[in-house]
C-alpha cells in the first residue's frame, strides 16, 4: 500500500505521525507544495492513501486519482474537498480531531496577531537591529473595543482574553443571538454596529457560501480609520482586493493575516506590500501539540481503514 503524505513544509511527519509502524505501507513524504493539478496527479499515482494537511491542497476531482481509496486530512473540516464527488469516486475521507486544548492555538496566534499589529512589534524589531529607537506609538488595547465576527469555540476563546485585556467585547454572525453572544462573553450587536464600532476586528467564521467576501469594501470602508482587521480563518472570508484598497488608502490603520485566498501567498502579491500588516503563514494550528494530535490521528485513521472499521469519516 502507498501512502502519500502531502505539503510537509517543515520536514515533522514522520516525527509526529508513526507511519513506520503500519505494516506493508510505502510512505512517500511530499515537503514542498504541488499547486499543478497535473504535477499533483503524477506525484499520487498508484497511491491508496493520502494525507492532506489541512485546506493547503484542493481535492475537487477524482478523475486522475485512479487509485485513491483513502484521503486523510488533518482537520475535521476542509472546504478544499469535495466530499460528494469523492462519495461518487468510492473514496473515503476521514479527519482529525483538535488536540485537547481545542482551538486554543489558533487562539493565542490571533493575540500574537493582535498584540503585534497595535504595538508595532515586526516594524520596531526592525528598527532596533537597523538602530533605530522608538519609531511609532502603540494604541492601548484596555478600554478599546474588540469584535468578535463568529462566536463559537475559537471566538469564545479570543473573547475571553479580550475581556482579561479590559476590552469591552462585542460579536455577531449570522445565527448568534444575544443569549449566546452573553453565554460567550461578548454583546450582542449587529452587523453594521460590529463593524462601525470595532477597534479590534477578528474572524472567526467557517469558510462556505454564505460567509466567503462577507467582509468586502463597504464593510471595511464602515470600519473606524483607526481599526484593525486580524484574520486568522480563512482569507476568502475577505476581499483581499478590497482589503489591500483599505490599507493603502488608510481607511483602516492596519491588519494581521494568517490565511489568504490563495496559499502559500504568491511571490508579488499586493498584500506583501501593504502597508501596516503583519503577515504570517498559516500558522494559527501549527504547534508541538497541534502536529502531535493531527498525525498520529492520521495514523489511526489509515489503520483503522484498513481494518475495515474506518473512524472520524467526513460525509457530504
Amino acid at each position: 500500500m502507498k501512502i502519500v503524505v502531502l505539503d510537509d513544509y517543515q520536514r515533522v511527519a514522520r516525527t509526529y505521525g508513526p507511519f513506520d509502524s503500519l505494516a506493508g505501507a510505502e510512505v512517500e513524504v511530499v515537503h514542498e507544495h504541488i499547486a499543478d493539478p497535473g504535477e499533483l496527479a503524477a506525484a499520487l499515482r498508484g497511491a491508496e492513501v493520502v494525507v492532506a494537511m489541512r485546506e493547503r491542497t484542493p481535492f475537487r476531482s477524482f478523475d486522475k486519482l485512479p487509485d485513491l481509496r483513502l484521503l486523510v486530512t488533518t482537520g475535521m473540516v476542509n472546504a478544499a474537498i469535495d466530499l460528494a464527488a469523492a462519495a461518487a469516486h468510492g473514496v473515503t475521507v476521514c479527519g482529525t480531531e483538535p488536540a485537547g486544548s481545542g482551538y486554543a492555538n489558533t487562539a493565542e496566534l490571533t493575540w500574537a496577531l493582535i498584540l503585534a499589529v497595535q504595538r508595532h512589534v515586526v516594524t520596531e524589531d526592525r528598527a532596533v537591529r537597523e538602530g533605530r529607537w522608538q519609531t511609532t506609538v502603540g494604541t492601548d488595547l484596555a478600554g478599546s473595543t474588540l469584535g468578535v465576527l463568529g462566536l463559537g469555540r475559537l471566538g469564545t476563546q479570543v473573547a475571553r482574553v479580550g475581556q482579561a485585556f479590559g476590552m469591552r467585547v462585542i460579536a455577531w454572525s449570522q445565527n448568534l443571538t444575544p443569549e449566546r453572544a452573553a453565554e460567550g462573553g461578548a454583546t450582542y450587536v449587529s452587523k453594521d454596529e460590529l463593524f462601525a464600532t470595532s477597534d479590534v476586528l477578528t474572524v472567526h467564521l467557517k469558510l462556505s457560501r454564505r460567509t466567503t467576501g462577507l467582509i468586502g469594501a463597504a464593510e471595511l470602508a464602515a470600519m473606524k480609520p483607526s481599526a484593525v482587521l486580524v484574520n486568522t480563518s480563512r482569507g476568502p472570508i475577505v476581499d483581499e482586493a478590497a482589503l489591500v484598497t483599505a490599507l493603502t488608502a488608510g481607511t483602516i490603520a492596519g491588519a494581521g493575516l494568517d490565511v489568504f485566498d490563495v496559499e502559500p501567498l504568491p511571490a508579488g502579491h499586493p498584500l506583501r506590500d501593504a502597508p501596516n500588516t503583519v503577515l504570517l503563514p498559516h500558522i494559527g494550528y501549527v504547534t508541538d501539540a497541534g502536529y502531535r494530535a493531527m498525525y498520529e490521528q492520521a495514523v489511526e485513521d489509515i489503520r483503522a481503514w484498513q481494518a475495515g472499521a474506518p473512524v472520524r469519516v467526513l460525509t457530504p
